[in-house]
């Protein structure tokens, strides 16, 4: 679905993340995206995620980033066969770039499993259409917040 049919996706590219030097672009789209899709998280736990993007969650994962006319646009990140991050710059949602990356993941990365936040009804329906399904729910998130998780593995 491309609710941005003047957005030319031809040019879109992925690749795997080039380490550091690509860290700042993808923090930027990673603020864009949860300003965009996560109104239900607290100012002050955003920062705290985003502080840790750089240090800690993104030297953690297989990083492979979504480029269009050679501008990181979107990322996603995998870890042992568990979708652990993919986000999208806000002005680009909607044009396929997610779709792309979830399907490079589960190609290329043997993504089965992801964990969303119960209260992003967005992304839950995203990956609900593309074949996950919820087989459990948590409570919190991983660092005990008050963020419902539901667990979605691949059918």
């Amino acid at each position: 679905m491309n609710e941005h049919p003047d957005l030319d996706t031809s040019e879109l590219s992925v690749r795997p993340s080039r380490g550091p030097v690509d860290f700042a672009p993808l923090v930027a789209i990673w603020r864009s995206a949860v300003d965009a899709t996560h109104e239900f998280l607290a100012d002050a736990d955003r920062d705290e995620i985003e502080s840790r993007l750089e240090s800690d969650y993104f030297p953690a994962v297989s990083l492979t980033v979504a480029e269009l006319n050679g501008r990181p646009v979107g990322f996603a990140g995998v870890l042992d066969g568990n979708l652990e991050m993919l986000f999208i710059d806000a002005k680009h949602r909607g044009t396929g770039i997610g779709t792309r990356l979830l399907r490079h993941a589960i190609n290329n990365h043997g993504v089965r499993y992801v964990d969303v936040n119960e209260q992003n009804r967005q992304a839950v329906e995203f990956y609900t259409c593309r074949g996950f399904q919820v087989v459990r729910r948590s409570a919190t998130d991983d660092a005990g917040r008050p963020y419902p998780l539901l667990h979605l593995q691949l059918t």
